[in-house]
């Protein structure tokens, strides 16, 4: 049995996608059943990325620099108690 989906999308976006299917030679329906058939066998994942904020992304670079340089990094711990006694310092 084949069923009918109707759903609201932005005309622009609808258009720029039946676009991209159309420079592939795909037809659109064909995109969206592709597309639901990956997302329903787990090989299409959804999620949202939160942008960084210009402070964040500073820090991260930064950060990211520090490890590239081995610096403020803390040591390796055989035990949890070693790391205890590490971070009571």
């Amino acid at each position: 049995m084949i069923t009918q989906v109707i759903f609201k999308i932005d005309k622009k976006l609808k258009n720029r996608a039946m676009k991209k299917a159309q420079r592939n030679g795909l037809p659109f329906a064909s995109v969206l059943k592709f597309a639901t058939k990956a997302f329903v066998e787990g090989h299409l994942e959804i999620g949202l990325v939160e942008p960084l904020n210009a402070k964040n992304q500073r820090e991260l670079v930064k950060i990211s620099k520090d490890i590239a340089g081995g610096k403020n990094l803390s040591p390796r711990f055989q035990s949890v108690a070693e790391m205890k006694s590490y971070l009571k310092k």
